[in-house]
């Protein structure tokens, strides 16, 4: 319970500000507030919990929705709606915050999933007002990263742990199994 409480109060803190946010650049500066604490939840809170797969995980998804993202861009140019530039769609921002968030939901369960992803909807919603996307490219951008969130994440269980290891020979996965 006391998970929710912090998350929720983190949520609000970003979500807080909104109403005074009346520029689009103060828009654009809370959408990249919220991707970035999403990002530092998603990897803070494994390393945190010594749970390193967990970090391994959240790390993979995001960098992962992030370079779908990257290339989706290069592969469907799309004029922003600010005009400044052709890489519109999808929005890396969404695809970046809707992965760590279900990485969360995925490692950890809704109690903590669920703030998250009220945050990356905010991310969204803010990437729209801040006209750098259309609301398409913000739903194809959370579409990425919902899906690289959860298919890279597997659930938390400390009975099964696997490790990575390497060394100048090789390398592996290694399986820690408590009974």
């Amino acid at each position: 319970m006391r998970r929710i409480a912090v998350l929720a109060a983190g949520a609000a803190l970003v979500a807080a500000p909104t109403p005074a946010l009346a520029s689009e650049k103060g828009w654009d500066d809370a959408s990249r507030a919220g991707e970035v604490g999403l990002v530092a939840l998603a990897l803070g809170m494994p390393a945190v919990k010594g749970d390193w797969n967990g970090v391994w995980q959240a790390g993979g998804s995001v960098v992962v929705a992030g370079g779908a993202a990257a290339i989706l861009k290069e592969a469907f140019p799309e004029r922003r709606p600010d005009g400044s530039d052709r890489k519109s769609f999808p929005s890396g921002h969404a695809s970046i915050s809707f992965a760590a968030a279900a990485t969360l939901h995925q490692r950890y369960g809704w109690e903590v999933g669920l703030p998250a992803t009220l945050v990356a909807s905010f991310v969204g919603v803010a990437r729209v007002k801040a006209r750098k996307h259309h609301w398409y490219d913000v739903v194809a951008g959370a579409a990425v990263g919902e899906a690289s969130g959860w298919l890279i994440t597997h659930p938390h269980d400390d009975r099964v742990q696997f490790f990575p290891w390497g060394d100048t020979h090789g390398g592996g996965l290694a399986l820690g199994m408590r009974f």
